[in-house]
């Protein structure tokens, strides 16, 4: 397995495991690819893939509000579960934010999710029960 960055070449195999695996997917707004190709010329750094053989097998996007990194569209192709691609990805992300002065890195996991839950905890986080969590979106497609 290689992780590297990836690039709008890889939108479309991006896209695919993501609905293959589950995530949310706003192909009109956030997800578009103007949009995402937006964000990967703004971090490049901060889109990876885990290859096998020049197959997307995992990805994870990591972000920063400057004060904590996020860990976000963590995806493993469910052929490729449990090999530690997404414990990979995971500690990639992690160092990428180090690079940038980072030390609180965040995630959220719908609560139902228990594999992504056990496999954070696994991975040194600790879950929150004292947060709630707000958004306000501009429309659906965000």
């Amino acid at each position: 397995m290689e992780i590297r960055k990836l690039t709008a070449n890889d939108y479309a195999d991006m896209t695919r495991l993501w609905i293959k695996a589950g995530l949310p997917y706003k192909p009109k707004g956030r997800d578009s690819k103007q949009r995402i190709v937006a964000e990967m010329k703004a971090c490049p750094d901060f889109f990876l893939g885990a290859f096998e053989e020049d197959h997307l097998v995992g990805t994870v996007i990591v972000s920063s509000d400057l004060r904590k990194g996020w860990i976000n569209r963590l995806a493993v192709d469910l052929h490729c579960r449990h090999r530690g691609i997404a414990r990979a990805l995971i500690a990639e992300g992690e160092k990428i934010m180090h690079k940038r002065g980072l030390r609180i890195f965040c995630a959220l996991i719908e609560e139902s999710n228990v594999p992504s839950k056990e496999l954070f905890k696994k991975c040194g986080y600790s879950e929150s029960h004292d947060i709630l969590y707000f958004s306000k979106r501009d429309s659906d497609l965000i």
